[in-house]
């Protein structure tokens, strides 16, 4: 056990992964998601068909809407977390703790027409993509990092 110990404080410590350079929102990588012909970008067609293909695999009671909770259970599945934005209170615009097609279709626009950087009416895999600007830096408190 002795021996045992001794490997461990001798073993050379594994050097940290570097912090990623490039980060995609979750929203950016369920519009992606949403490329039905595989040509690496989302038309809006593609987009409000994969918007409601996403709320119709929830929706299994067939109401037309989903409420807040079966919205994290929507936000897991296709954001990949269930407090991934966008929020359903940003979603809800009418406010009836609901979420239906259209609101979650204007949600989508919304982020659509922000990632579409050469407004050519799609979103490349390249506009979904951010460079993070603390990339490369150690993080951790203020007055620690060298």
């Amino acid at each position: 056990m002795l021996f045992a110990l001794l490997l461990q404080v001798a073993a050379p410590a594994t050097p940290a992964q570097p912090p990623a350079t490039l980060v995609v929102e979750p929203v950016g990588m369920a519009i992606a998601a949403f490329d039905a012909d595989g040509d690496g970008r989302t038309t809006r067609a593609e987009l409000a068909a994969g918007v409601a293909r996403s709320l119709a695999a929830i929706d299994t009671a067939h109401a037309g809407s989903i409420g807040y909770i079966a919205f994290a259970d929507w936000a897991e599945r296709w954001l990949g977390d269930r407090n991934a934005l966008p929020s359903p209170f940003e979603v809800d615009a009418d406010g009836d703790d609901r979420i239906t097609l259209a609101e979650l279709q204007a949600a989508f626009a919304r982020v659509f027409a922000r990632l579409d950087v050469d407004r050519d009416g799609s979103v490349s895999r390249k506009e979904v993509l951010t460079i993070r600007a603390t990339a490369g830096r150690q993080m951790g408190p203020p007055g620690k990092r060298r």
